[in-house]
């Protein structure tokens, strides 16, 4: 499900692991995570949630809790398959991004 949502593509110097942003288009947190990753050059790639149709925004968010075992609240950032951030705590994206 979440392989047919369309992504926009952010580049930068570090491409693993990927990292996928579900955010929110007037989300503060949402644009600092992204700014945290375009400032410490990560490559990544986003999705402003709220500008999907709802019924796919829902789908989106049971398939992460499902995979992720934890409520979804924005941003949301899976970082590669297994490793995942929910909102935006610096030490925490720090601490996950090995920085």
């Amino acid at each position: 499900m979440l392989d047919t949502l369309t992504y926009t593509p952010v580049h930068g110097e570090h491409t693993t692991p990927p990292i996928t942003v579900y955010a929110l288009s007037t989300c503060g947190f949402c644009k600092r995570a992204m700014t945290y990753l375009e400032k410490n050059k990560f490559a990544y790639r986003f999705i402003y949630m709220d500008a999907i149709p709802i019924e796919i925004k829902n789908e989106a968010k049971r398939t992460l809790k499902e995979k992720f075992k934890v409520d979804i609240a924005f941003p949301f950032a899976t970082i590669g398959e297994s490793e995942h951030l929910v909102g935006f705590i610096e030490a925490d994206w720090k601490r996950t991004l090995g920085l």
